[in-house]
């Protein structure tokens, strides 16, 4: 498996999928956009594990995989996309959609503008996406559907009572009382 990781949540949110992977005994690469030290605080935590843990680690412009993985885990970019990608991101975009396998984006796809729904020039397209405590509005709007795929809602112990507050108003319930992942779509 092959798990692409920025330098940010998404990134983070990434690389403890990788350790989750490894932990359940799969063959894991990971593969980051930038060195280690580019990498904001806690991803850079979660990386240094990784190291530690001797699970392959290869920057961006390495990446050159025989044959084709099992699976491919997106989390170059996430909730903060500022415009189409670039580099190394944009490179590993086009692997990723170049290769005949799965691919499972973390909360949005990456190239996707979650609030808009607005796809960009490069963008993965998902075979499933796997969204986290509230689907984003992007994953609904119409056409998108080639780059989500699958729609999935996944638990990470946001408490009720932050989505009563204020900002969103929502009275959700027990939204996970009989499983931590609900499929969408």
């Amino acid at each position: 498996m092959v798990v692409l990781a920025g330098t940010g949540g998404n990134g983070c949110g990434a690389l403890v999928c990788a350790r989750r992977l490894h932990t359940w005994g799969a063959n894991v690469q990971v593969v980051v956009t930038r060195p280690a030290t580019d990498f904001t605080p806690v991803p850079a935590h979660q990386l240094d594990i990784l190291q530690r843990m001797k699970v392959p680690i290869a920057e961006a412009e390495t990446v050159s995989q025989p044959g084709s993985p099992a699976l491919i885990v997106d989390g170059l970019i996430g909730y903060r996309l500022k415009g189409a990608p670039h580099g190394a991101v944009s490179d590993l975009i086009r692997w990723a959609n170049a290769q005949p396998t799965p691919i499972l984006a973390l909360d949005v796809p990456s190239g996707f503008d979650p609030a808009s729904g607005t796809v960009f020039d490069r963008a993965i397209q998902d075979t499933a996406t796997m969204t986290l405590a509230l689907p984003k509005a992007g994953l609904h709007a119409p056409g998108v559907e080639t780059y989500v795929g699958e729609l999935y809602l996944a638990d990470i112990s946001v408490p009720p009572s932050l989505y009563a507050e204020p900002a969103l108003a929502l009275e959700v319930g027990p939204l996970f009382a009989e499983s931590e992942i609900l499929r969408l779509r």
